[in-house]
């Protein structure tokens, strides 16, 4: 039987931690759709009672919100994808210009893993036989050929994860009687803060109250300014 941390459901193999980064950041993604729609339709709720004039805003912003985190995560991931294969192409040429020296840097990272100098040449011999630049690339680098990071994937995932946090607090403003609409938005967003927080936490392996009270504080927080802020704006124009 296998002990407690090491049981098959730790994320030991590089695709399956990548797949639960990809997760965790569509979980943060819906967060972030739930906080900031939820900051924009309150606070105009708290400036005027006009379902077009809320749904409009709020309707607009999820629009322009998940644009915003679609072309900055494709930005950012491409950039990140063109430094891992501009050090792939570093690490292939030097792997066809100086072989053993290649080889015996292999050796070490081996040996700095904490195997004998014996066992990491060994090692290093049937990596090398077989994939070198793959050897290379994910000890060396941590990278792995095989699985760069796709920009459109990234900007896609998080467009959508933002789309779908952020549609809540807007059908809940827009489907809510005007005497309930601030009350129960914020009740219904609270609940759905708390979901991801543990969910967030339960992949992160943290703590969970405290992921849930931290995202409950700061849910709060952004819909309490921006109410205040509506409510002033609709006061003094």
């Amino acid at each position: 039987m296998l002990a407690p941390d090491l049981q098959p459901n730790e994320p030991h193999s590089p695709g399956l931690a990548a797949r639960l980064n990809w997760l965790r950041a569509g979980v943060l993604g819906a967060n972030d759709g739930i906080v900031s729609e939820a900051g924009i339709v309150v606070g105009v709720a708290a400036a005027t009672t006009t379902l077009s004039a809320i749904a409009t805003a709020g309707i607009a912003g999820l629009v322009a919100g998940a644009m915003s985190m679609a072309v900055g995560e494709y930005v950012s991931v491409s950039s990140q994808r063109d430094s891992e294969k501009a050090l792939l192409a570093l690490e292939r040429h030097e792997l066809a210009t100086m072989p053993d020296e290649e080889f015996e840097e292999l050796v070490g990272l081996h040996v700095q893993t904490g195997l004998s100098p014996e066992l990491a040449r060994r090692v290093a011999e049937e990596q090398t036989a077989h994939d070198a630049l793959a050897a290379h690339a994910r000890l060396e680098l941590g990278i792995s050929p095989d699985e760069l990071t796709n920009p459109w994937h990234a900007a896609v995932a998080s467009m959508t994860a933002f789309t779908l946090g952020g549609l809540l607090p807007v059908l809940v403003i827009c489907l809510t009687a005007p005497a309930w609409r601030i009350v129960l938005t914020f009740a219904v967003v609270l609940l759905a803060l708390a979901g991801t927080g543990s969910v967030s936490a339960r992949l992160g392996r943290a703590p969970r109250l405290r992921a849930i009270l931290r995202n409950l504080l700061g849910g709060s927080l952004a819909m309490a300014i921006t109410y205040g802020v509506g409510a002033l704006v609709g006061h003094i124009f």
